[in-house]
């Protein structure tokens, strides 16, 4: 846990391609400043950051950006979504307020203290998530200006068996879930991540996580944004919770690779 990380990176890829890979919830990394405000020890916190990272989304989306014929773009966060977590509405929008994990969590994965209740997230929310929602609305923009479209591919993970925080746990947990959105998820989008990671094991669409992270100053709005959340099931490439990689890494950063250029 480092005080130096910076809060997150755009690592460029091809000037040709509208392609940008999102890693929001990869880190491990929380400042001592934030750190000071986590109720649990270091142990606990230890084990709470097993449960709540995206393990090695990173590497994944590294390495399928290495493999890809059309380099894509990479914007990735490189602090924990224990400091802010940047896919969240900032607000009454969203639907995880109700088990204390809006854009600053005050619960933990298993629904205890993780801050006190009273917590003001705003030092937070103005510190990183509006420069992260700004940088992540300029890279779009960029992508949008320089290829006339932007398609946002989120890279995410989430445990074979439910955690007590999950608001729709108890659907399907297939291999890969495509997490859609009816305004900025075209069908062909959809499809071409069905065939990409064919070779993954089955498909599921919106269970048990939904929607896809596209910056509020396109939601809704610019249908030049394409946007698709791609949650790989832990189990299939890592030991959980938070042990090393496996060999199924590199199948599913091929399989990322195959949909960056088809896209």
């Amino acid at each position: 846990m480092s005080q130096t990380v910076p809060s997150f990176d755009l690592l460029p890829g091809a000037a040709a391609s509208p392609v940008l890979l999102h890693v929001p919830h990869s880190s491990r990394a929380i400042p001592g400043h934030v750190r000071a405000g986590i109720v649990l020890d270091d142990a606990g916190l230890e084990r709470e950051l097993d449960h709540i990272t995206d393990a090695h989304t990173a590497r994944i989306a590294e390495e399928a950006a290495a493999l890809a014929g059309l380099r894509p773009w990479r914007f990735v966060n490189r602090l924990s979504r224990l400091v802010v977590d940047p896919e969240r509405f900032p607000d009454e929008r969203e639907e995880m307020l109700a088990v204390g994990m809006g854009a600053v969590y005050t619960r933990t994965t298993h629904k205890g203290e993780l801050r006190s209740a009273d917590t003001d997230p705003e030092p937070l929310v103005a510190r990183y998530f509006r420069p992260y929602a700004a940088a992540m609305a300029e890279a779009v923009a960029g992508r949008l200006a320089a290829t006339g479209r932007a398609v946002i591919i989120d890279v995410h993970s989430y445990p074979a068996r439910p955690l007590p925080y999950e608001l729709h746990g108890s659907g399907p947990r297939p291999p890969v879930c495509l997490g859609t959105d009816a305004f900025h998820t075209p069908p062909e989008l959809t499809e071409a991540a069905r065939k990409a990671f064919a070779g993954c094991g089955e498909t599921g669409l919106d269970s048990p996580f939904a929607g896809t992270y596209v910056p509020l100053e396109f939601y809704g709005t610019d249908a030049r944004v394409g946007a698709l959340m791609v949650e790989i099931r832990r189990d299939t490439y890592m030991t959980e919770p938070g042990g090393p990689a496996g060999p199924g890494l590199h199948r599913l950063a091929t399989a990322l690779a195959a949909l960056v250029d088809t896209v």
